[in-house]
């Protein structure tokens, strides 16, 4: 039996920094592809860092051939023009994914943090050395952004695991449900 090949695109969005990280899933072995940061915000003029952004994540895609694409959601801030330019940039990366026909799921950074270290207020350290151990990675890279990039790739594979562990026993139809649940039928 050949086991499913699924890459994952994880984006950890930014205008100053932006994460990326890319995973290769088969079957339930999982492996680094690439993982790094674009830094947009040597750009001064707003529109250009955006186009750069929506064309990175247009690359990577063309490049890996990702199958899916997850995203962290921005925290809310107290600087509104902060969360603003943050929502653009992810708007735009969303919107590289889907013009590239990707689905899209996007989780909170609280979220992310919980599936890969078990503790939803984990520090970045600590999110990057628990990838450190399940991708079996040496390397310290110079900015968490692409860990935290990474660390949303993998909780999009955790969290598709779930999912399918929980529908492997799940009823497709009434002859399925019958036969997994023949105590639940009156004769």
């Amino acid at each position: 039996m050949e086991k499913k090949t699924s890459i994952i695109l994880g984006i950890d969005p930014g205008t100053i920094i932006m994460g990326y990280g890319l995973v290769k899933v088969q079957g339930n072995h999982i492996t680094l592809l690439e993982m790094g940061v674009l830094q947009p915000g040597k750009i001064k003029d707003g529109y250009k860092k955006l186009q750069l952004i929506f064309n990175t994540v247009s690359g990577l895609i063309t490049k890996y051939q990702p199958t899916t694409f997850a995203v962290e959601a921005p925290f809310f801030g107290k600087n509104v023009q902060s969360m603003l330019k943050l929502g653009r940039a992810q708007g735009v990366a969303i919107a590289a994914a889907m013009r590239h026909g990707l689905d899209v799921t996007e989780y909170s950074p609280k979220k992310v943090k919980q599936s890969i270290t078990g503790n939803g207020n984990a520090s970045k350290e600590q999110v990057m050395k628990m990838l450190q151990q399940i991708l079996a990675f040496k390397e310290d890279p110079k900015h968490y952004d692409a860990t935290d990039a990474l660390a949303v790739a993998v909780c999009h594979h955790f969290q598709q695991k779930t999912i399918t562990a929980d529908n492997s026993n799940k009823a497709t139809g009434w002859k399925d449900f019958i036969a997994k649940n023949p105590g639940k039928v009156k004769k």
